[in-house]
C-alpha cells in the first residue's frame, strides 16, 4: 500500500485523476452532514440525496485570462443589455457534454473569434456549494480577432487591452485573476509556480472534496500523509455541501476526523481537478497541511497517519512553503 499511496500523491502532482473503487469513496456525505446538524439541533436545508445536475442547482463558470508576448491582455466587450459596453475576460458557463477545457475554447471563439489552447488552471472560485468558476490561461493558436462588424449577442467586439485604466470593466472580481496570470506568465516556467495542470478526465456522480492532508512527525521529520480506513484506505473524501462553502465544508470534515479542537491546519489550494462530461460531478483534490507536529494531533475518527517515501517527501516539500505551488481555491463570500 505504501507505493501505491506514494503513486497516488505523484499522480494528483502531475495533474492525473485518480480512478478504481478505491478512489471513489466518500467518508462524510451529504446525508452524514445533515445528521451531524440533526444532532446538534439544527434542520437541514439540502436533501441527503442530492445530486448535481448541471445547468439545473449547480453552475460551472469557465474563465480564460489570455496575455501575449506584448503583456497585453484578451478581453471583450459585452453584448447584454444589463452590462452592453462594458468590457470582461472571455467567459461564460459550460455546457452539458463539455470539457472544462472545451468550454473555454468555445467561450474564446465565441466572444473573440480567435481560437484558444489552454495551457493550466490558475484559480477555482467557488460560492456555495452550488458555483464553480474554472480559470484557465494559455495562449491563441489562431483565428481572427472580432471587429464591430462582426458584433453579435455573444460580443461587441474583442480587443487586446495593454492599459485597463482606459476601459470600464463589467466588474473588478477578474483583477485578481488578471494579476495571478501576469505573474505566470512572469513566472514560468520556474521552481515557484506549479506544473501546468488541465482537468482530468475522471468522471464524478457528486462534487467531492478530496483532502491530501499532511503533517510533519517530530521525531523523524518525515512527513505523513492522512489515510481514511473506511472499507479500504484512500484519500479522506467528502461531498461539497451545496448550502454551505467550501470552508465550512471543510472545517466540519476536519472536525470530524480530529475533534472540535482540531489543531491549528491551513489549506494551501488545489492539487488538481477531476471533470468528465460523463457525469455532471467534479473532484477537487485540496492540500491541507497541519501546523503543530503529529505527535500532538489525535485522530478520532476511522482514519491513520501513512508515512511517505523518500522521494515524495522531497517532491512535496517545496510545495508545502513556496508560494502559487498549487492551484488557488478561491472561496467567494
Amino acid at each position: 500500500m505504501s507505493r501505491q499511496v506514494d503513486s497516488y500523491i505523484s499522480k494528483l502532482l502531475d495533474g492525473q485523476g485518480l480512478e478504481g473503487d478505491e478512489n471513489d469513496f466518500c467518508d462524510f456525505t451529504i446525508a452524514d452532514q445533515n445528521s451531524v446538524a440533526e444532532s446538534q439541533g439544527i434542520t437541514p436545508t439540502t436533501p441527503s440525496n442530492f445530486k448535481p445536475v448541471l445547468g439545473g442547482n449547480v453552475t460551472y463558470v469557465v474563465a480564460c485570462v489570455i496575455i501575449n508576448d506584448r503583456e497585453e491582455l484578451l478581453l471583450m466587450q459585452e453584448a447584454k443589455e444589463s452590462c452592453a459596453g462594458k468590457w470582461y475576460l472571455p467567459a461564460g458557463r459550460m455546457e452539458k457534454g463539455e470539457t472544462i477545457e472545451q468550454a473555454a475554447a468555445r467561450e474564446v471563439l465565441e466572444e473573440t473569434g480567435l481560437h484558444f489552447k489552454a495551457d493550466t488552471l490558475l484559480v477555482v472560485e467557488t460560492a456555495g456549494g452550488t458555483w464553480f468558476r474554472f480559470v484557465l490561461t494559455g495562449k491563441i493558436i489562431g483565428g481572427e480577432l472580432k471587429t464591430p462588424a462582426k458584433a453579435d449577442k455573444e460580443s461587441l467586439q474583442a480587443k487586446w487591452i495593454f492599459n485597463l485604466q482606459e476601459i470600464s470593466l463589467r466588474a473588478n472580481d477578474i483583477l485578481h485573476l488578471i494579476d495571478k496570470a501576469k505573474l505566470y506568465k512572469q513566472s514560468h516556467p520556474g521552481v515557484s509556480w506549479h506544473k501546468n495542470i488541465l482537468p482530468a478526465p475522471v468522471p464524478h456522480v457528486k462534487d467531492l472534496m478530496r483532502l491530501i492532508v499532511l503533517i510533519k512527525k517530530r521525531s523523524t521529520n518525515r512527513l505523513h500523509v492522512l489515510l481514511s480506513e473506511k472499507t479500504t484506505l484512500h484519500f479522506p473524501t467528502c461531498e461539497i455541501n451545496p448550502a454551505k462553502s467550501m470552508h465550512s465544508t471543510l472545517r466540519r470534515f476536519m472536525v470530524e476526523m480530529f475533534g472540535a479542537d482540531v489543531a491549528q491546519h491551513r489549506p494551501l489550494g488545489l492539487l488538481n481537478v477531476e471533470a468528465d462530461p460523463s457525469a455532471d460531478g467534479c473532484c477537487l483534490s485540496l492540500l491541507v497541511v497541519f501546523r503543530p507536529p503529529l505527535e500532538e494531533v489525535p485522530l478520532i475518527g476511522k482514519c491513520a497517519w501513512h508515512e511517505l517515501s523518500e522521494d515524495v517527501h522531497k517532491e512535496l516539500l517545496p510545495i508545502v512553503f513556496s508560494k502559487n505551488s498549487t492551484i488557488e481555491l478561491h472561496v467567494v463570500r
